[in-house]
């Protein structure tokens, strides 16, 4: 949760592997207000490090650089509502989650 508010995932990208060693994620998520960027490796049970940005585009210019143009990312589709963090965000940036 960002600041106490509901956080939607506007997007989420996969690198296609499933084994839990090679799986990883780049989220972007708001509350409306705030966004971040969060890379994860190794599944929901992963390492993660998560980065806050002042923008939108901010955001996507962070996720682009992690995807780093391989072929092998896809996009899945955005949930549609909003969900509460699965892990506690906390703001400034850097903050590293394991």
């Amino acid at each position: 949760m960002l600041y106490g508010q509901q956080v939607k995932t506007e997007r989420h990208w996969l690198n296609g592997n499933s084994s839990l060693l090679g799986r990883r994620d780049v989220y972007i998520r708001t509350d409306g207000h705030h966004w971040e960027v969060e890379a994860q490796a190794g599944g929901a049970g992963g390492r993660s490090e998560v980065h806050p940005c002042p923008s939108r585009a901010t955001a996507e210019i962070l996720a682009s650089a992690w995807l780093g143009g391989r072929p092998e990312w896809r996009e899945l589709a955005p949930e549609g509502e909003p969900q509460a963090h699965s892990r506690q965000t906390s703001w400034p940036p850097g903050r590293v989650a394991r």
